[in-house]
């Protein structure tokens, strides 16, 4: 059976880590041999990661988060530049027990029970949280005696996250990690998560729910083309992908001129109009606000932002596909 962590278990348990940087990333890139062609999968990237974050990588198939993931969890290692784990090589900090995985897929024996599969998990670790409590952690506590063969989807995750928790990690790494689960569930999981990052430890997961990101991520890491193009909360990366819509009611046979005066201030992208109600689409919301209260003497003023999904088009290029699954990029 394979284990989600990805490491020698640790010799003794850690309080989490107090907040500073997790992961540091400087001028990392890695290339791949493929079909007799060299595929850069990561073209440099520069990131900090600090402890105590729920993160979230998004991007297309082939935009590297994938590789990124694997050198940060030590199965690969970078063609040049520096890649450190609370300021260790990535390998020796899984060694030690700092990092621990949740994967969409690994052995789970289906002939055990929950409780017997994490039981057997936690032999393998000198030192380890107790059973019981990982079992409850994952939300597992009243299915523990089931067999594995008998958990859904989501559940089996949430077991594969409870072996992740054993070493008692403080990055966890994971790869689509509600895939499976309905929605109370899933939002079950995320308040763990974040009750875990708020006493330190670092959550850093790739997922192709745009709205799990929006949700739930502190900040959000786009990729595309193995760089990184845009980093930031989800309200500033919606930002600079479209720009904020703010929207007004003006008085009747004022609406062109309303749209003329909209259109000539700087970074106005689009002005639209609906009847009376004039919507315009702009890097300052503020001044478009402004203009539309003060002079054009608008009423039933709304601001509004892009949805995630505009702003990921807006800025890769891509739409967001349903599986953002990048095992095979460039390998």
């Amino acid at each position: 059976m394979a284990s989600t962590s990805t490491g020698t278990p640790p010799s003794t348990l850690r309080a989490p880590t107090s907040k500073g940087t997790g992961v540091h990333l400087e001028g990392v890139t890695k290339s791949f041999r493929t079909g007799g062609e060299t595929v850069r999968a990561v073209a440099g990237i520069d990131l900090d990661i600090a402890s105590g974050k729920v993160v979230a990588i998004l991007g297309p198939n082939g935009a590297g988060k994938t590789t990124t993931l694997d050198m940060i969890l030590g199965l690969t290692r970078p063609d040049t530049g520096t890649l450190t784990t609370f300021g260790e090589e990535p390998r020796a900090a899984v060694r030690a027990g700092r990092v621990s995985a949740v994967l969409q897929t690994g052995g789970l024996l289906r002939d055990l029970t929950a409780r017997e599969t994490v039981r057997f998990a936690a032999s393998t670790f000198p030192e380890h949280q107790p059973v019981e409590d990982v079992l409850d952690q994952a939300g597992l506590a009243d299915k523990a005696g089931r067999m594995v063969s008998k958990l859904s989807g989501g559940e089996q995750q949430r077991l594969r996250f409870a072996l992740a928790l054993l070493p008692d990690p403080d990055l966890l790494v994971l790869d689509e990690p509600t895939a499976g689960m309905d929605v109370t569930a899933r939002r079950d999981f995320w308040r763990t998560m974040h009750a875990d990052a708020d006493r330190g430890r670092t959550i850093l997961f790739a997922t192709h729910y745009l709205e799990e990101a929006d949700d739930f991520a502190d900040r959000i890491i786009l990729m595309s083309a193995g760089r990184v193009v845009a980093d930031g909360t989800t309200e500033q990366i919606r930002a600079r992908g479209s720009g904020r819509t703010v929207s007004a009611d003006v008085r009747r046979g004022d609406v062109d001129a309303a749209v003329e005066r909209l259109r000539s201030l700087p970074g106005t992208s689009r002005v639209t109009t609906a009847g009376d109600r004039v919507t315009a689409i702009g890097e300052d919301s503020d001044a478009l606000a402004r203009l539309l209260l003060t002079e054009l003497g608008g009423t039933n003023l709304e601001v509004t932002t892009a949805s995630l999904d505009a702003a990921f088009l807006a800025i890769t290029g891509d739409e967001m596909p349903a599986d953002t699954d990048d095992a095979e990029e460039a390998r």
